[in-house]
């Protein structure tokens, strides 16, 4: 049935059901977090009391954040994730690019199975060789380091780094880059003078899908950097959480200082994240 053909109220109301469904589907995503953030500044017996309530001149109480932020633990933890995370994401970002614009630029024997290689790595998660892992980190001494977590977060991206680039890579203009090698240009300056600017939606997109999940990861911190002097902001929230007793002001403190980066990242990055996301919707 042709547009024409659907009567013209129906399309009104298919709309109004869309951003409905749309509507419900971001509550459903934001209100957890949203939740977190208001508890986090009222005192323990209001979060038990009214969970759902927003601080008031009685129940407003800053406690939390003097305990995150008086343990100079925290702080630490902090600089670990950043550092791990801004390692982690440049790596996949130079290497993931690099690899895309090889395998979409240029035929050799073996690109498609090197790209179908590439793609199984998004199907496969990372934390079925876990035990492998371990093991090879044993035995290179990376026990306890950030270049550890760093490796590990850099095997876990490149697929869909690869994945996403290569697709938006293959179509830029073909005769652009041949222009610029008629001028002289080495393969190097065309990648990062030429290609790379066209394509920085799609970088955007993979920096912000490749960071959340390494940001907010606790399994790798966990069993492979769990020492004090590398432990991640998401395995330091866990030193609030006690056997018997958890201090629930101090955890909702902590997990809101850590929402703030993911936050800030995307609103630098939310124009581009978007235009990413709908280029490749088209595509």
């Amino acid at each position: 049935m042709s547009r024409a053909a659907v009567p013209a109220r129906a399309w009104p109301l298919s709309r109004a059901a869309v951003h409905l469904v749309l509507i419900l589907y971001t509550a459903l995503c934001l209100g957890p977090v949203l939740l977190v953030v208001v508890n986090s500044f009222k005192s323990r017996a209001a979060i038990f009391g009214a969970p759902l309530s927003l601080p008031g001149p009685a129940t407003f109480d800053l406690i939390g954040y003097k305990t995150v932020l008086g343990q100079g633990a925290f702080l630490h933890y902090l600089a670990n994730s950043l550092i791990v995370t801004v390692g982690s994401l440049a790596a996949v970002l130079l290497f993931g690019a690099m690899a895309a614009f090889a395998l979409s630029e240029y035929r050799f024997p073996g690109n498609r199975l090197l790209g179908l290689f590439l793609s199984l790595g998004i199907m496969v998660p990372i934390r079925l060789g876990t035990v492998a892992i371990l093991n090879m980190m044993v035995a290179a001494h990376l026990v306890n380091t950030h270049l550890a977590l760093i490796l590990i977060y850099t095997a876990q991206g490149l697929p869909i780094a690869v994945f996403i680039l290569s697709e938006f890579m293959q179509g830029v203009s073909k005769d652009l880059k041949d222009a610029g090698r008629i001028d002289g240009l080495s393969e190097y300056t065309i990648f990062f003078r030429l290609v790379l600017p066209l394509v920085r939606p799609a970088v955007a997109t993979v920096a912000v899908f490749t960071m959340i999940p390494i940001w907010n990861d606790l399994w790798f911190p966990l069993i492979v950097a769990p020492g004090e002097a590398t432990k991640t902001v998401t395995l330091g929230a866990q030193v609030f959480i006690g056997q018997f007793v958890t201090n629930w002001n101090a955890v909702l403190a902590a997990l809101t200082l850590a929402v703030l980066p993911v936050l800030l990242l995307y609103l630098l990055f939310s124009r581009q994240l978007i235009r990413g996301i709908t280029a490749g919707a088209v595509k």
